[in-house]
């Protein structure tokens, strides 16, 4: 008996401490969540003249999305010109013919976006397949701003005009927006909601965003910079030989420029499906959370580590602590089993309150938060994988391209 009296207390303690925690973590998420930034906010800017934009989208055998991203784009409500570049990086498949499909089916008129489908036959060694293909579309752009986005997106049809005018407004040098992420599969439920939350604690919006010490982040789903500033950047040139080429760009904009670059939630303006499995997720996430963490294994075990306490660890102890109130309960020990049941539950309630308003946020169905414990299993294995891989110099394959990287202890 004396056993399980330590037992009950010692897990009520520290599910107290987890309850404690999530309290904490939901009063953040309250914080953050009045002040973030909303693309949406750009809708209530007006100009005299609206810069003329080009958008570039590499793509890589993407015959079942680029048009539905060609149809937002073509959709798209603007005061000013938009030129749509798409450059087919090595295609295989029908990413030309279905494209050309969709321009024969869309209504031609004045004001329309012009479309143009480059041809990209071949890629330096020294270069990943999707910086070059960007490369190449920004030395055929004509716009006053440049917009790189994914194949795999989808526009609202005020996207473009909400994100030029939040530019302009806020004289920035690089605009860059967090999409809601689509669902269609049990990993991008579970896995990836977890994964997004790891990758925010290392960039959380408010630091990016800070005017007086900045963290540099962007991410290249959607890039949108002054043509000035992209060429002083040095272009894609200057990032061909980074894993992160979005991470990069923030870097020299913010770090080396001295200029203003700011993160923005999109708010259902942009959609986006990262990965079609979850191969492709895992490795995927392996070289984000790399480059993220500054190729710093100590520093992606600690990130892991604390995933798997906040996450499983939590869940794990406080169900612990409700199973042992329950048999002390049986034991006819009422308070004891009282203090173990309650501590349980308040543990799991409030990481449940929290992780559903943040599932909520991200777009992903809230009932996916019961999972979470399993999404933080797989994400620490993901991030002491890449703390593996890294130590032991493992090749990182990325854009057709592969990857040997020296691990830092910064």
């Amino acid at each position: 008996m004396a056993v399980l009296i330590v037992t009950v207390w010692v897990l009520s303690g520290l599910s107290l401490a987890g309850a404690g925690y999530w309290l904490l973590a939901r009063w953040r998420v309250h914080r953050d969540g009045r002040n973030r930034p909303s693309l949406r906010e750009g809708l209530t800017i007006t100009m005299p003249l609206w810069p003329s934009v080009s958008i570039i989208i590499p793509a890589h055998n993407e015959e079942a999305h680029a048009p539905d991203l060609l149809r937002t784009l073509l959709a798209q409500n603007y005061g000013g010109s938009i030129e749509i570049i798409f450059v087919l990086d090595r295609c295989t498949d029908g990413t030309r013919a279905a494209l050309e499909r969709e321009l024969a089916l869309s209504s031609a008129g004045a004001g329309q976006p012009t479309v143009r489908l480059i041809d990209n036959h071949e890629c330096p060694d020294d270069w990943a397949g999707k910086c070059n293909a960007a490369n190449r579309g920004s030395a055929l752009a004509t716009g006053e701003l440049l917009l790189f986005t994914d194949a795999d997106t989808t526009f609202d049809p005020t996207l473009v005009r909400a994100s030029v005018g939040l530019l302009r407004q806020r004289e920035l040098a690089l605009l860059s927006a967090l999409p809601k992420v689509s669902v269609r599969s049990n990993f991008e439920a579970v896995v990836q909601p977890v994964a997004i939350m790891q990758l925010m604690k290392i960039f959380p919006i408010s630091k990016v965003n800070d005017k007086n010490n900045p963290r540099a982040f962007a991410n290249g789903q959607f890039m949108l910079f002054t043509r000035e500033a992209y060429d002083a950047a040095g272009g894609h040139t200057a990032v061909k030989d980074d894993l992160l080429e979005d991470i990069a760009f923030a870097r020299r904009i913010v770090q080396f420029l001295g200029r203003k670059a700011g993160i923005f939630v999109a708010d259902e303006l942009l959609h986006v499906r990262m990965y079609e499995s979850y191969a492709q997720f895992r490795e995927g996430w392996r070289r984000i959370f790399i480059e993220a963490c500054n190729r710093n294994p100590s520093r992606l075990f600690r990130y892991g580590l604390e995933c798997i306490v906040v996450g499983a660890g939590v869940t794990i102890i406080a169900l612990a602590a409700i199973g042992a109130g329950i048999l002390g309960l049986a034991l006819s020990d009422i308070p004891l089993g009282i203090a173990g049941v309650l501590t349980g539950l308040a543990a799991l309630v409030c990481q449940q309150i929290t992780l559903r308003r943040i599932f909520g946020l991200v777009g992903v169905p809230q009932i996916a938060a019961l999972a979470y414990a399993y999404g933080s299993f797989a994400v620490t294995r993901i991030q002491w994988r890449a703390a593996r891989d890294l130590r032991a110099r493992k090749p990182v394959r990325w854009g057709g391209r592969n990857y040997v990287l020296k691990p830092q202890s910064n």
